[in-house]
């Protein structure tokens, strides 16, 4: 008889909602350009809003060719005159400043964040606010000290980043590129991603109160043309692009025969590998935490589950015991453990997966949990009995759907695990540390954790194979490409 826990009304939780009356988010916001807001040249706009209640937040300036070719212009000038010239160590003090200031108003970037990208309050509060503030602290540390970081070689800034991030962590990715670029002298041209300005447009606040030269960070909104613009703008040196692997190709045809250098940290379809002497309930948990975390709006997440035959049946029914305690619902609820879906289209993206996985003959579980009337929303979802050949195991989904897999063999696991394009992460379950060395050695993955998931830190460099992308970002490795080497 399968086993099946009983949670009646023992998982009552009562609401418990951030306030977000002393978050000020300004009705219309402007372009950050040369250290001031200013409207777009064309003076077109766009709307953002929050994907749980499809309410409208703010108004924001759409950049065009003419604002991106100003914003370069400014970023040069500023290099030029002002931050290359400025010594490290006050280069480093500039990134005290904001990283200090983050913290100060870490409540406000995190209800902001929740808001405008529909993550649970509680990963907005006590993941992506943290570890942007502490990237900044990382790289303060590092703008005097760059001889060390690269012993015996002498090193000249590159000069103007163009810098693309996306819409799934936007102050965490806006930091892990700002930062590296900033404490090697270079100044930034940022875009963030249509569906999540706010963060990047308060970062721009901070960076104002902080004192930073103007021209040194400029921010520009838009969609995807202004993204465009930025990268094939000759005044540009280098290009870090986080983001799809499809956007991530067209880039890297756009500025092949240029003199730009480019990181681009793109897809993942990353297996999470359960062996069968493997800790199965702490293992569980950080299945739903490589899945769930943020929707599964996470590039690296463990969206491919490899569970060794022996333990597989027991632990799909953890699984589906764990399911049923996700609270699906209101991000602002700091109960909630899975917020709001970004935005109707890839709500429609997901939902396309779910019925594509089904027509495969993949098996669907879901657990039994109403969804809000307004906003855009997604159940958990397990497939089982997926095979390899499924698209639903090959394609990147970007929500919160896990495909499961048995193997028998380490070598077959393996086998099964760098069996797809892409190559960005990868998670090993076991109780002997023989066994992690030697997946970890055979894993084609540019992160693999172990006994764990999900779990950040900016002095671990990140970054992928295959059609994941090329290049790290984070730690020491993380300074190289903003770096010439003379």
């Amino acid at each position: 008889m399968e086993h099946k826990l009983n949670y009646n009304d023992l998982w009552a939780y009562a609401p418990a909602p951030e306030d977000s009356g002393h978050v000020n988010i300004r009705d219309r916001y402007g372009l950050f350009l040369n250290g001031r807001f200013q409207d777009a040249d064309s003076g077109k706009t766009f709307e953002t809003h929050n994907p749980a209640t499809e309410v409208r937040l703010s108004e924001v300036a759409f950049a065009g060719e003419t604002d991106v070719d100003a914003a370069v212009k400014a970023a040069r000038n500023a290099f030029a005159k002002s931050w290359n010239p400025m010594p490290p160590a006050d280069r480093g003090k500039y990134l005290f400043r904001i990283a200090r200031m983050i913290q100060e108003r870490s409540r406000e970037f995190a209800v902001a964040e929740t808001l405008d990208g529909g993550k649970p309050i509680k990963e907005s509060r006590d993941i992506d606010i943290p570890l942007a503030a502490a990237h900044f602290f990382y790289y303060a540390g590092w703008a005097d000290k760059l001889e060390h970081a690269f012993p015996t070689r002498a090193v000249t800034p590159i000069g103007v980043a163009g810098q693309i991030i996306p819409w799934n962590f936007p102050l965490l990715m806006a930091a892990w590129k700002i930062a590296p670029a900033l404490a090697c002298g270079n100044t930034v041209v940022l875009k963030p991603a249509e569906t999540t300005p706010l963060t990047a447009l308060k970062l721009a606040e901070v960076i104002q109160d902080a004192g930073l030269p103007d021209g040194v960070v400029n921010i520009l909104t838009g969609d995807g043309s202004t993204g465009a613009a930025l990268v094939n703008h000759p005044g540009i040196d280098k290009v870090a692009f986080t983001g799809s692997t499809a956007v991530g190709k067209l880039i890297q045809n756009s500025i092949a025969g240029s003199h730009k250098k480019a990181t681009l940290e793109l897809g993942g379809k990353a297996a999470n590998i359960i062996l069968d002497d493997a800790p199965l309930n702490q293992a569980v948990e950080g299945i739903i935490n490589g899945i769930f975390f943020n929707q599964g709006h996470v590039c690296c997440a463990g969206s491919r589950l490899l569970v060794q035959e022996g333990v597989a049946d027991e632990v799909i029914a953890k699984l589906k015991d764990r399911l049923e305690t996700l609270r699906v619902g209101d991000p602002m609820d700091k109960n909630t453990d899975i917020g709001a879906i970004n935005s109707r289209e890839q709500l429609n993206t997901i939902e396309g997966y779910l019925k594509l996985g089904q027509e495969e003959g993949a098996q669907i579980h879901q657990p039994e949990c109403s969804l809000p009337e307004k906003g855009y929303w997604c159940r958990p979802t397990l497939f089982l009995n997926a095979t390899q050949s499924h698209r639903i195991v090959q394609e990147e989904i970007f929500g919160p759907v896990l495909a499961i897999q048995t193997f028998r063999s380490v070598d077959e696991a393996i086998e099964m695990a760098n069996n797809t394009p892409y190559g960005l992460s990868a998670g090993i379950w076991t109780d002997k540390g023989s066994r992690i060395f030697n997946l970890t050695r055979r894993l084609r993955a540019g992160v693999v954790w172990a006994n764990t998931y999900n779990q950040f830190d900016p002095t671990s460099p990140f970054g992928g194979y295959k059609e994941s992308g090329f290049g790290r970002e984070g730690g020491l490795h993380g300074l190289e490409p903003y770096v010439n080497f003379d």
